[in-house]
């Protein structure tokens, strides 16, 4: 009887012999298994093998692949999304090639994953915002915050990253905010921020950055509908919280 270890066959008899990925019985192949059993039926490391396609001196695609998915600090595939080029780079047996291979594949499941959130996109229900903001904002390891400008229907003008580090009321500036308001005549405003501590949870902070803007609105006839803060698979809504006065409609 003989089993699959690493890159090795192992017999009962202790023999072993070094193999390749093409050695592999297909039924353990990432290729063959797709065509047989479809995308669903390979691991992890098994589907991001397919597309590196092939490893290192001594160590087949899958194996690779298990040892980026293992990467300290960026373990898994929520890890994942969050290695630098330059990393990819440095490990063995993944060049500029496959580095960028690597984050462009990343960046591709961001995308599909916001197109598909995009989908049931409502600016009036927080839960949507924040499943559309999800996967871009919680990979990332600086705080971003990102306006969005509406018109009198809620409809989107314009989507705009406003602010890149600590978001706090002494660095974010209204004035930014309004003069882009102003130029494309928005009526509403929703502001998006991320926690790269994963807590959505609102800071102190986080309720100053929202009372200045939304007082510096109301002198303007510009109302701030939510603020937003997405953390990891969570999102707060200072709106939801009470933190945000509510407004009659207008």
């Amino acid at each position: 009887m003989s089993f699959v270890s690493g890159n090795c066959l192992e017999s009962g008899t202790g023999e072993t012999m070094k193999t390749t990925m093409k050695e592999l019985r297909e039924a353990e192949r990432p290729y063959e298994k797709c065509l047989s059993g479809g995308a669903k039926t390979l691991s992890d490391a098994e589907l991001l093998a397919a597309l590196l396609r092939t490893g290192s001196r001594g160590e087949t695609a899958v194996e690779l692949a298990g040892r980026i998915l293992e990467l300290p600090g960026y373990e898994g595939l929520s890890g994942f999304g969050k290695i630098p080029l330059e990393r990819f780079r440095e490990m063995r047996g993944i060049g500029k090639v496959k580095a960028v291979q690597l984050k462009c594949l990343a960046e591709l499941a961001v995308r599909m994953s916001k197109a598909a959130a995009g989908e049931k996109l409502c600016f009036g229900d927080p839960a949507t915002i924040a499943g559309f903001y999800m996967e871009e904002l919680r990979r990332e390891e600086q705080e971003e915050l990102i306006v969005l400008f509406l018109d009198a229907k809620n409809r989107l003008l314009k989507e705009k990253l406003m602010f890149k580090g600590t978001v706090n009321a002494s660095l974010v500036s209204p004035r930014e905010i309004f003069v882009e308001a102003l130029k494309i005549r928005a009526v509403h405003l929703v502001l998006i921020h991320n926690h790269p501590s994963g807590d959505p949870a609102p800071s102190r902070e986080d309720v100053r950055v929202t009372e200045r803007i939304r007082k510096s609105g109301e002198l303007l006839g510009i109302r701030l509908l939510d603020h937003i803060i997405i953390g990891d698979n969570r999102y707060s809504s200072l709106r939801e919280r009470g933190l945000l006065p509510m407004q009659a409609d207008t």
